[in-house]
Parts: structure tokens; sequence; C-alpha cells
């Protein structure tokens, strides 16, 4: 199996690397910067740049190519915007057979939930957004055939140390529990 990592906003960062080697298998990073390494001052600074050079609709078709590598046995991860652009995606026939995918707190699917996603999901989401209702978020995805709701404890960005709101607690227990997917 290989991992397909999909970074957040942040992209390709050391941090992301550390917790690539930390996972079964081979895993690669699939970042919106083209494996550049950007290193933001914060999350607005890398989110203004996420905007204003790629978006999601570009994020989701860097993936799409990005797999077009593959002919089988991957696992998508995501991480906010790359947890979406999987989401997006999901619905497509896509050039790889993808075996399953895990989104951690994409907030935008909130935007997408006609989207039917074709292999497995499972959706970690935070315990709050500020801008909508993970609550009815989690009720209408959980209706979704195919599609798993994992309630956390933690807020957006809790896997990644970049972020204000990284919980070095659930990122132990969430890596030993992607560790046992299988």
């Amino acid at each position: 199996m290989t991992w397909v990592v999909v970074s957040d906003i942040f992209g390709r960062t050391p941090a992301l690397e550390t917790l690539c080697r930390e996972l079964p298998d081979k895993a690669e990073i699939v970042d919106p910067y083209g494996g550049r390494f950007m290193d933001f001052e914060n999350e607005a600074d890398a989110y203004a740049c996420f905007m204003a050079t790629v978006g999601m609709k570009a994020y989701a078709s860097i993936l799409t190519r990005w797999l077009s590598r593959y002919a089988s046995d991957v696992t998508l991860l995501g991480f906010s915007v790359g947890a979406s652009a999987i989401w997006q995606l999901s619905g497509n026939p896509l050039p790889a057979s993808v075996d399953r995918a895990v989104c951690f707190y994409g907030s935008q699917i909130r935007h997408s939930t006609d989207i039917d996603p074709r292999f497995p999901i499972d959706i970690i989401l935070p315990e709050h957004e500020e801008h909508f209702s993970v609550r009815d978020l989690s009720e209408t995805l959980s209706r979704k055939p195919k599609v798993t709701i994992h309630q956390s404890a933690y807020r957006h960005g809790f896997m990644n140390p970049h972020s204000t709101n990284f919980d070095s607690g659930g990122y132990t227990r969430y890596l030993g529990w992607l560790a046992k997917l299988q």
C-alpha cells in the first residue's frame, strides 16, 4: 500500500515529512506548492498564499494528476484543504484505484455535500468550527454510503505542529489509529 498524504495550506514541511515517516508503508506528499518548502510565518499567511496562488479546484486537479502515477493500493490521507481536495475528487472516476481515504478536518467539504464518494472515506471532524455547525455537517455526511464520521475532541489543525491548534496528545492518538489501518 502507498499513502498519498495531501497537505494543508502549509504545504510540504519538515513536520509533515516526519508524519510520513511514522506511517506504516511508503508515503508520498502532494502539496499545493510543487514540493517547495514555503516556511510561512502563520496560518493567515499560508491561507492567503493558498487562495492567491492555488485554490481548491486547482488543488483537486493537482491531486488527480498525481494519482495518475498509481495503478492500485493507494490510501489518501488529507488535512484541511487536502482533505477537502480529496472530497472534491472522490465522486469522480480516478486514474488510480483508491482503496480508502482519511480526511482530517476538511472544512470546505461543507460546500459540496452533494458528492457521493466512490471509495470509503473516514472523516475526522474537529470538536468545533467557527463558521459552521460541525454537528450538522456530521449528520449530513453520516447518511452517505462509504462515509464514516469520527468526532474528535480536538480543534481544526490538531495534527499540524505549525497550527495554533496543534495538540500533541491528539496527534499521537490519531497517528496510532492510522498505523492500524490496513
